[in-house]
């Protein structure tokens, strides 16, 4: 073992250089994946901070039992709480002071005139609590609010939107209020609550435009009295709360709140980055591979005169795996610190994109430097133990070798076995998506299609390459002709330097393909469905946005231009126990406007209790026309509902459709989704949509859009998350980018003394750089067309499955021109790739190169 391990040592100390490339890729994987961990506790802890300091005098909350939580939703609705309880609940020993919360959707208007917020985080308004300890905000400038008019706003709503003490604006609730700014407020110690927008009112002007009627409250906050703690607080409010109201302690309510940002942000902006840790670390596998192959094979001669003079198998593999884990040690730990270093940079980045971070220092665990440490080193270990296993196979007699073949590309047990595991991965790939659906199937069918790339990629580089470097002859000669042998001489070298492109370039084209996907979706949604000329909408999505007045489409009916203006409420009920979205509209003009397929029954005479549903969701309850249907709405109140109408599609306009009048007894704030309106005959659409935009000018000026617009708008979010993704993936091409890099540096220490000789018989230095550039980007071509083809079947996967595990119908699609520009990046990545090391090699002495042994 010594032996091997100063054997090890020497050859590090000789070849410093080989590795460069291995310990970039291990360094950038690794660091990733720490600052993604690190990120991920410090937010965590955080938040848990921010919210224990801003709802630290808050002993208890009162509030509904019950909630009813939607599919998709992550937090539940619940009943109003009556605020006469704030009587009786002071009465209680113990309590000190309580205070009514009541709390709904307000946006506020910016001094530009475009709403604050909105995309995503939700905007709140809610009353001033006059209490300091139970008001989860502080007052940091101005006044609280005194009268009609007067709020309260975060510091954070008020930088983005303008605004000062003093400024009057629009509050969208949805109906528009008239404000003036009194007050500025923290929360937690910081502007706000990341990007959520926070508008405290007086209680009466909260009461009047947040809630069904006067008298009701989201919650009550309670302080307790000194020596009484969170626990007995709340067991003496318990015995005095009426059915159906509970009290939960001041931390429960924290870590409650602390919950759902981890589960509505955290964790699916921390899930997202670990996959692409996760991207970013496969590639580096095959340039660490490569890297590895190479440096063993180079070292045949030097392996197989150890083995002659006695080093055994055993000794050779263990000396390449010390060199391996010598790699992996050093370059995890300097990706430990650079993770720290990623995780601190988008500490201090977050506030400047408009992500408040909140104040504290890092929160480095233990899991978070042991699991990256771990993970690097396994990676670095696994990627060398095959060629560490090929170099202690070196025979003797190798030494006397000049040269070695490599054959592998042309391995006939290769081949079988790809092409096995291909119609094997299509097989369980198409059973999941069309005959039986499965995600897991389909998933499963994804990987092993993975598998079969990287298998036959040597039997496919030798086709790939003659087909794609053949113009080369043609347009650059001879040095085209040298350019492609180069890389049709180590098939398997060849093939596992592309894999590493040839993966970023997978997932990239998967992600435009989906996203593409989505884009034809919607499109194919608003044209199917939405048979309106215009459609008024909020431009949020997510918890954001207020909604619009529900008295909006009213406005528009009547105007001379138009036929029919129909808006979308939303309610939400248990339906037989499943808690369930309701869309809370006039089913009539809802049929004129929508196109809802084959209609069983009538929409016409719903009434206050009858209810309208798509033939999916009868086929799932076993409803049909006629039957009955109890429905438990969030003020505990439960009602038989007949089944009046079976539509058959349910895009646009939800799964259950009531009238305005059904749900009037049971709304808190109301508040229209969209507004769909078509026009009269003869009426243009750029006349009607002035009309319109005149009309919905006075409810606080909601956007205005014709069909294609609105479809767009509603897709805006898509692209979005593909710039997210593409800025992550960049990652992962880089490090393939190095790993081509570093696999042409090798071959150029490898082809010394053949780099000479063609000097030698009058290559110019110009010619040389030439022929490795374009070897690098015909490697590069390799890998960038196998990604664009395993992209683009894989997003054919993701969008067939999508397809199938849900209700909606999905379009598949394929954007030349997005996919285009991947192919772009593709090939530049590749001739970047080559830069260098064509310098390296036209720099070579020509008398030195011959002499090279």
């Amino acid at each position: 073992m010594n032996a091997s391990v100063r054997l090890s040592a020497s050859s590090l100390r000789a070849h410093k250089r080989r590795f460069a490339g291995t310990f970039l890729a291990v360094f950038l994987g690794v660091a990733f994946l720490a600052g993604t961990l690190v990120m991920g506790d410090t937010l965590r802890a955080s938040f848990d901070t921010m919210f224990g300091n801003a709802t630290s005098g808050t002993d208890a909350v009162v509030r509904s039992a019950d909630a009813i939580t939607t599919p998709g939703e992550s937090e539940g609705v619940r009943e109003p709480v009556a605020t006469d309880l704030v009587g009786t609940i002071e009465k209680v020993p113990g309590v000190a002071a309580a205070a009514p919360n009541i709390q709904g959707a307000g946006q506020l208007i910016g001094k530009n005139g475009d709403p604050i917020g909105g995309q995503g985080p939700p905007t709140l308004a809610g009353n001033w609590i006059n209490d300091p300890e139970l008001n989860a905000y502080r007052l940091a400038e101005g006044h609280a609010p005194r009268s009609p008019g007067e709020v309260v706003i975060d510091r954070g709503t008020a930088e983005r939107g303008d605004l000062k003490i003093g400024d009057t604006t629009t509050l969208r609730t949805p109906d528009p209020v008239r404000v003036t700014v009194v007050g500025l407020a923290t929360f937690g110690g910081e502007d706000g609550m990341a990007q959520v927008t926070f508008t405290g009112m007086t209680r009466a002007d909260a009461e009047k435009y947040l809630t069904a009627a006067p008298g009701e409250a989201a919650t009550i906050q309670v302080r307790a009295g000194p020596g009484v703690s969170q626990q007995e607080l709340v067991d003496a409010l318990t015995p005095v709360l009426p059915k159906g109201v509970e009290a939960i302690t001041g931390q429960e309510s924290a870590e409650e709140n602390t919950d759902m940002i981890s589960s509505q942000f955290l964790s699916v902006f921390t899930t997202l980055l670990l996959v692409f840790s996760g991207v970013a670390l496969l590639v580096a596998t095959f340039s660490i591979h490569n890297t590895f192959a190479i440096v063993v094979a180079q070292r045949t001669r030097e392996n197989a005169l150890l083995r002659a003079l006695g080093a055994s198998r055993r000794q050779v593999t263990v000396a390449t795996l010390v060199e391996a884990s010598a790699v992996a040690v050093v370059a995890s730990a300097a990706g430990l610190a650079g993770g720290i270093g990623i995780a601190a940079g988008l500490q201090a980045l977050f506030p400047a994109i408009g992500f408040p971070f909140p104040d504290g220092d890092l929160v480095i665990s233990a899991l978070s430097m042991a699991l990256p440490l771990a993970v690097g080193v396994v990676v670095c270990l696994g990627s060398a133990l095959l060629p560490a296993l090929r170099a202690g196979r070196t025979a003797p007699l190798a030494a006397l070798r000049e040269t070695a073949v490599d054959t592998s590309g042309a391995s006939r047990t290769r081949a079988v076995t790809g092409l096995a595991l291909i119609a094997l991965a299509l097989g369980v790939t198409l059973t999941g998506v069309l005959a039986s659906p499965s995600i897991w199937l389909a998933a499963t069918g994804a990987v092993l299609a993975l598998i079969a790339f990287v298998v036959l990629g040597p039997v496919a580089s030798t086709t790939a390459v003659r087909f794609l470097g053949g113009p080369l002859d043609r347009l650059r000669g001879v040095t085209g002709g040298l350019a492609r042998r180069n890389a049709l001489r180590s098939p398997k070298r060849t093939a596992a330097t592309a894999s590493a492109l040839m993966i970023g370039v997978a997932v990239v084209s998967l992600f435009t393909v989906f996203g593409a996907s989505l884009k034809a979706t919607m499109d194919q949604t608003v044209a199917r469905s939405f048979a309106g000329d215009v459609a008024i909408s909020t431009p949020s999505f997510g918890a954001g946005g207020s909604g619009l007045s529900p008295r909006l489409a009213d406005a528009v009916q009547r105007l001379p231009e138009v036929d029919t203006a129909v808006g979308l409420g939303r309610g939400v009920a248990e339906v037989d126990g499943k808690g369930r979205a309701l869309t809370v509209t006039d089913p009539v003009a809802l049929e004129r406007t929508f196109d809802l397929g084959e209609i069983r029954g009538s929409m016409n005479g719903l009434g206050t209790d009858g209810i309208a549903i798509t033939e999916n969701e009868a086929g799932k309850q076993h409803l049909a026309t006629g039957d009955k249907a109890r429905l438990t709405f969030t003020d505990g109140r439960t009602q038989t509902f007949t089944v009046r109408a079976v539509y058959g599609r349910s895009e646009l306009a939800g799964d259950y459709v009531i009238t305005r009048d059904a749900w009037a007894p049971h709304r808190t704030q109301d508040a229209d989704t969209l507004v769909a309106v078509s026009f009269k005959d003869g009426v243009g659409t750029d006349d009607g949509k002035a009309a319109v935009e005149k009309a919905a000018a006075q409810y606080g000026n909601p956007e205005v859009q014709t069909r294609d617009e609105y479809a767009q708008s509603a897709a805006g979010g898509i692209d979005m998350m593909l710039t997210l993704v593409y800025a992550l993936l960049a990652l992962a091409v880089l490090i393939a980018l190095l790993g081509i890099a570093n696999t042409l540096t090798l071959a150029i220490h490898e082809r010394t003394r053949e780099l000479g000789l063609l000097r030698a018989v009058g290559q110019t230095r110009s010619q040389l750089r030439a022929m490795v550039r374009w070897e690098s980007i015909l490697v590069a071509a390799f890998g960038t067309v196998g990604g664009l083809a395993l992209g683009a079947f894989l997003g054919w996967v993701l969008v067939e499955a999508s397809d199938g595990a849900s209700d909606s119908a999905f379009a598949f699609a394929m954007p030349p021109l997005q996919l285009t520009v991947v192919a772009l990046v593709g090939l530049t990545a590749g001739a970047l790739a080559g830069l260098r090391p064509a310098r390296r090699a036209a720099r070579l002495d020509v008398l030195r190169a011959i002499a090279t042994e």
